[in-house]
């Protein structure tokens, strides 16, 4: 876009093929950026680009475009005229071959380089390689010259096919959720796009169907496989006035759904808008690469401009030779392979983490995970499945069961801590609600309970710190050891200064969580620690049954944020898994924030750094072995293409490589490296570490 008036940013994704502008109308229109971009040799489509209904093979696929049909040509005639080369043929027979081949197959590249070198002011591959064709021809090794053209425009398909499958494995996702839907109207029912279905219409989901909304079932059950948004296998069972996710599938019943959200800012659609701009998003090895990168290939062009010169002119050698291991070099210069054995391997981890449920907001969270030695946990909701239950109901001082749990749940209606609402059920559930009107002057004490006036009446519900403070009642004392000890946690209620009760609650463990905790202690992390504001009892009664080697417990928010603190100072890396809205201080302290169960959530979908759309704890392993199988396979890429890149400077400078031997290695190092990187595509569990 470079000297394009009217453009003011231009931001190009490379690894998801997107390319964003923005100019202004009255300076320039589409027609023209579209032209520029064509003019850079690369061809320009409406998103979104329908990639997954491309089911085509390799074959298929490539000679679908017409460079790739010019680039097969030129390889034909290159193999032609080298058979040709071998017969009695006139010497200019097999030259206009070569040369045939090198302008089908080098036009491309040749036009590229061109826009590169002059409107970029860059040394791109294309220059390079250019300047190498151009070089090998101008020294009569027409064969070479050839080959180099070939080679190098068949290596560019391949790399863009082999990347182009991890963008198919994120695009795929947009196949999830059907392109119309059944509606009920005023004039019947009709089936109508999803771009037009409105937030309170009611969609009519028919056995087997994939949902094109998110809503709320107003009539039917039915059993969902949620599998394509939260990586559940096991099918789940909704009724009346669950939620459901577009892209999920229906089971044999039939069901009526109320709209909650246009089909373009469904939790599926977000997923996909945050998959895909995760992608742009340079992880620290990346930008290492890309610097490295932007020095080491003026220097090797630096070299091989000494190279072709000095030993002719200081030495009087042959030019000849000296050209050649010059033009060798040049191609050796190319940082292709370096270049893309970050990004291809970041792509697919991301891509195979979507279709499994599992979030990653780019690649430095991706490696950020994989350096994790510490990993936090909150306690209620995410080792717990966060549903407690009122399991004891004790009044003290005179007042009934029904009157004690009546005064509790008006205060804590207006809680947002999961124990608040169990107490709010367990009144319904009993009866003993209070009317509306009759609560005033709410307020809320992070991490220790809530206050409010119940009528005439100043009631408290919290913690015996908020309640009791200094007091020591022996009595209220025996009943919180008792139910502490027994894994319960206690509420004390207070009403105008006197201990009315105590209500105790108890919250199920996560089946998984043993196991969980034991595949995560396995994948490298040092030590796991529990953060939680509830009771030391409770906490290491949990703990102990887990397997967490930590506990800390009766915190405050500010204090999980220190506690996350410390184990930054002895680790360096600490991740902090929690349920995505509670103790979001703690999650955004650490290096990286793991939210649990946000599917259908706002705040946790677009805060966290890696989210897990469902409540499956075992995720959090799969993550960080996900993570840490990345970081090893960039490792690898950049070892290999690295190392390869030297050998070869080595060998050009001492004159012992052939240009198509640096061209095919050059080549076959990017596609090695693609290849390992794409091999995360296929990474779908955690048992296959």
């Amino acid at each position: 876009m470079a000297g394009l008036a009217g453009v003011q940013q231009v931001t190009v994704g490379f690894p998801s093929g997107r390319m964003t502008v923005e100019y202004h109308p009255e300076e320039t229109d589409l027609d023209a950026i579209e032209r520029r971009v064509e003019q850079a040799g690369y061809r320009v489509a409406a998103a979104p680009i329908d990639v997954p209904s491309d089911d085509r093979g390799l074959f298929r696929r490539i000679t679908s475009h017409r460079e790739n049909i010019l680039t097969l040509s030129g390889g034909i005639l290159t193999l032609v005229a080298g058979v040709l080369s071998l017969t009695n043929a006139p010497t200019w027979i097999p030259i206009t071959g070569y040369l045939g081949a090198i302008l089908i197959a080098g036009l491309s590249v040749a036009r590229k380089g061109w826009v590169s070198l002059f409107q970029t002011h860059r040394l791109d591959m294309n220059v390079l390689m250019s300047i190498a064709i151009i070089g090998a021809a101008g020294i009569g090794d027409w064969m070479e010259a050839a080959t180099v053209a070939v080679l190098f425009s068949l290596g560019e398909a391949l790399e863009a096919y082999s990347a182009d499958r991890a963008r198919r494995s994120i695009s795929s996702l947009m196949s999830l959720a059907p392109t119309d839907a059944l509606v009920r109207t005023p004039d019947g029912e009709r089936r109508v796009p999803v771009g037009e279905i409105h937030v309170g219409d009611t969609v009519i989901i028919r056995p087997g169907e994939r949902l094109p909304v998110d809503g709320e079932i107003t009539a039917g059950r039915s059993t969902i496989n949620e599998a394509p948004v939260t990586g559940e296998s096991i099918s789940i069972e909704k009724s009346t006035g669950d939620s459901v996710f577009a892209g999920t599938i229906n089971g044999p019943g039939v069901l009526e759904v109320a709209s909650t959200r246009p089909a373009s800012d469904s939790t599926i659609a977000r997923i996909i808008r945050m998959v895909e701009d995760a992608q742009e998003q340079k992880a620290p090895t990346q930008r290492f690469v890309d610097v490295f990168s932007a020095y080491y290939t003026p220097t090797v062009v630096a070299v091989a401009v000494v190279i072709a010169l000095a030993p002719p002119l200081l030495l009087g050698s042959g030019w000849s030779d000296w050209i050649y291991r010059a033009l060798v070099l040049l191609v050796v210069a190319c940082p292709c392979a370096l270049i893309i054995s970050t990004p291809v391997t970041i792509v697919s981890a991301i891509a195979t983490a979507a279709h499994n449920g599992v979030l990653i907001k780019g690649g430095a969270y991706l490696e950020a995970a994989g350096s994790i030695q510490a990993l936090a946990f909150d306690k209620t909701g995410t080792l717990t499945v966060g549903h407690p239950e009122v399991t004891a109901i004790i009044p003290l001082n005179g007042i009934d069961e029904r009157e004690l749990l009546r005064h509790a749940a008006a205060v804590e209606r207006y809680s947002e801590h999961p124990l608040g609402h169990a107490i709010v059920r367990a009144a319904s559930d009993r009866g003993a609600s209070v009317e509306d009107g009759a609560v005033s002057e709410v307020q809320s004490i992070p991490g220790r309970g809530i206050s409010a006036c119940v009528g005439t009446h100043l009631v408290r519900a919290g913690t015996r710190t908020l309640v009791l403070k200094d007091r020591h009642v022996p009595e209220i004392e025996r009943r919180l050891v008792d139910l502490e000890r027994a894994g319960q946690t206690a509420v004390l209620i207070e009403i105008d200064g006197q201990v009315a009760g105590i209500i105790g609650l108890a919250d199920k463990l996560r089946a998984e969580a043993p196991d969980a905790i034991a595949a995560i202690k396995s994948s490298g992390i040092r030590e796991t620690v529990m953060l939680t504001g509830d009771r030391a009892a409770v906490a290491h009664a949990i703990a102990d049954t887990v397997g967490v080697d930590v506990v800390e417990a009766e915190l405050l928010p500010d204090e999980k944020v220190a506690a996350v603190e410390r184990l930054l100072e002895r680790y360096g890396h600490v991740g902090m898994v929690g349920d995505g809205v509670n103790d979001a201080p703690a999650l955004a302290r650490s290096t990286i924030g793991i939210a649990m169960g946000v599917a259908g959530t706002d705040t946790a979908l677009e805060t966290a750094d890696i989210a897990l759309m469902s409540d499956d704890l075992s995720k959090v392993a799969y993550t960080l072995q996900l993570s840490r199988r990345a970081k090893r396979i960039i490792g690898q890429n950049i070892t290999f293409a690295l190392g390869l890149k030297l050998a070869f400077v080595a060998l050009a400078i001492l004159g012992t490589a052939t240009l198509w031997e640096a061209v095919f290695a050059d080549v076959g190092a990017a596609l090695i490296v693609t290849l390992n990187g794409l091999r995360l595509l296929r990474y779908r569990a955690a048992a296959q570490m």
